[in-house]
């Protein structure tokens, strides 16, 4: 028997004992993203003993690993074949994990010209509420085998089941980036970088960081990609917003920052506050939320916001209304040390109209993939 069969044993022994108890089992990596939704007490399995890259295959640019790989430790191996994981996901600390990774779903500021997470997953291997080891799509993106169920894997932040392996699609990194930076209104930021997107220009990542009533903020765009067409669109695109490029270390630093939500607009966050999250349609102009507090924070052309406001109740409602009503939903991201752990962090598919039939759906899954309830921790409604 080998190691890694020996682990896979391991954590089928948990999941069969928590069944059979009618227990929890609250799957944890290197803890880096354990504040994102609701928290629990439950036991912990620990999926960094499964670890390591089972396959890279540079020329069809597809990585295999197991879910207890840190993350650190692919983007190196991508780094010495000058390949990349294009949706720039975010570690939130030294010890984040590639199953991590995918279990929060969440992507960086890449993510507008490439595509989320999910869009990158080409097959996985999991363990389900049975102890049952299933594995679902392959190693090519042409694979049709089946039903597309590891794409339900990110976002699900371990409540389907144990995620054991997966196979995930990578890029080439750009030949050439190049950074630009401007003073402008948010109304004339959204404007632009909605025109912007929709012509054929290397634009493969925005910021607009400034208050939400009126004045100026500062707006940030990367470019990326042929060489030719970087150095094409860089007088084009400073020409019509009056901004100038950026040193390429400084560049580097603050898109690694905002992805690691380093910048000020996300720290010092107050023990009463929260910090929201806001994914809206790329139509959608200017927001005004009550009692926002410090800047507003727009990435990838203004359908990702982030707003610093309340904590209680009442101020998530209002923003959850404000969000719906132009077509999108709130989450409460990050809290502070006084809001009460127990309230809700997601917009729960009931609340709108367009995703309240889903709910059927999602409890059929969730019946079909752990009948017994072991991985239901509720840190996912």
């Amino acid at each position: 028997m080998t190691a890694a069969n020996s682990t896979i044993d391991v954590f089928r022994e948990q999941i069969l004992h928590a069944a059979k108890n009618k227990t929890k089992l609250s799957i944890t990596g290197g803890g880096t993203k354990s504040w994102y939704g609701k928290p629990n007490q439950f036991t912990k399995l620990d999926a960094r003993t499964y670890s390591g890259i089972l396959e890279y295959q540079p020329e069809e640019l597809v990585i295999t690993a197991c879910a207890g790989t840190p993350l650190k430790e692919i983007e190196a191996t991508l780094k010495e074949k000058n390949q990349v994981l294009a949706f720039e996901p975010p570690h939130f600390g030294e010890h984040a994990t590639f199953g991590g990774a995918i279990a929060a779903g969440l992507a960086g500021p890449g993510r507008i010209s490439v595509g989320n997470f999910r869009d990158f997953v080409l097959g996985a291997r999991i363990l389900d509420g049975k102890g049952q080891d299933l594995s679902f799509g392959g190693k090519v993106m042409k694979n049709v085998a089946g039903y597309d169920v590891s794409r339900l894997l990110p976002g699900s932040l371990g409540t389907l089941s144990l995620l054991l392996e997966a196979s995930v699609k990578v890029l080439p990194k750009p030949a050439a980036t190049a950074t630009l930076r401007c003073h402008i209104s948010q109304e004339k930021a959204l404007k632009i970088l909605n025109e912007w997107a929709g012509q054929p220009l290397p634009l493969s990542a925005s910021c607009w960081i400034g208050k939400e009533k009126g004045g100026d903020g500062e707006l940030t765009i990367r470019l990326a990609g042929a060489i030719a067409a970087v150095k094409a669109a860089i007088p084009l695109m400073s020409s019509l917003v009056l901004a100038k490029e950026m040193d390429p270390e400084a560049a580097e630093i603050f898109w690694q920052d905002l992805r690691e939500q380093k910048l000020s607009s996300f720290t010092n966050l107050g023990a009463d506050q929260t910090l929201y999250r806001l994914a809206l349609p790329a139509a959608c102009g200017p927001l005004a939320v009550l009692d926002s507090i410090d800047d507003l924070v727009f990435e990838w052309h203004g359908q990702q916001r982030w707003i610093k406001a309340a904590g209680d109740e009442a101020t998530f409602a209002a923003i959850k209304k404000i969000a719906s009503s132009h077509g999108g939903h709130a989450t409460r991201f990050k809290q502070g040390t006084n809001v009460d752990p127990l309230f809700e962090r997601f917009t729960l598919l009931s609340e709108q109209a367009h995703s309240s039939a889903l709910e059927a759906v999602q409890a059929r899954l969730r019946s079909a993939f752990d009948p017994a309830g072991v991985f239901a921790t509720k840190r996912l409604p």
